[in-house]
């Protein structure tokens, strides 16, 4: 399942930047990444970070949603998503991602609710990304990796910090981690 989404938000990266009219280096030298980045990733054999995603709906100013889903969202006063409903973003194979906020249109900030399941210290993916990031600790312990350095979550624990600095999240205890996590 993982690997056919990845495949069709590949193919809407590719056409969103053809759309745009920029070369692979342009939209890489845009978006401070590299070539090989952008070409990876509109290829569709391997994870599309959300940050990336994030970066690219940012730039060519997409909604996230239409970008992981192909479909646009359509509330503009408010939106609610009632328990259970996120829409779910498979494209992780190791964190359970759920958009809560999917159905609003021109969102300033991207709400999640994420399961993280428990993995050794050398299983931590880091990854970063544009902009700043909040998450809201809700069941078990995560431990969170920022520029080297572990801090460990519990329920209702809250953390505040720049995406640009490398980090990378597991549950502890051999349990999952639940978390809000708004990225701004």
């Amino acid at each position: 399942m993982a690997e056919q989404q990845y495949k069709e938000i590949a193919a809407r990266l590719s056409g969103l930047r053809d759309d745009m009219g920029w070369t692979v280096g342009e939209m890489a030298e845009k978006l401070g990444r590299s070539e090989g980045d952008v070409t990876r990733f509109e290829s569709g054999t391997e994870e599309i970070p959300v940050g990336y995603m994030l970066d690219v709906s940012r730039l060519c100013k997409v909604d996230l949603t239409t970008l992981i889903s192909g479909r646009e969202p359509h509330l503009k006063s408010y939106a609610v998503v009632r328990k259970g409903e996120g829409f779910a973003v498979d494209r992780r194979e190791d964190y359970d991602y759920k958009s809560l906020g999917y159905k609003f249109v021109g969102r300033e900030m991207e709400p999640f609710h994420i399961r993280v399941p428990p993995k050794s210290e050398a299983e931590m993916n880091e990854v970063s990304h544009k902009g700043q990031e909040f998450i809201y600790m809700l069941e078990g312990r995560l431990e969170i990796r920022i520029n080297g350095e572990s801090i460990a979550l519990e329920p209702g624990d809250s953390l505040y910090f720049n995406s640009e600095s490398p980090h990378a999240l597991r549950g502890l205890d051999d349990a999952d981690a639940v978390f809000l996590d708004v990225i701004l």
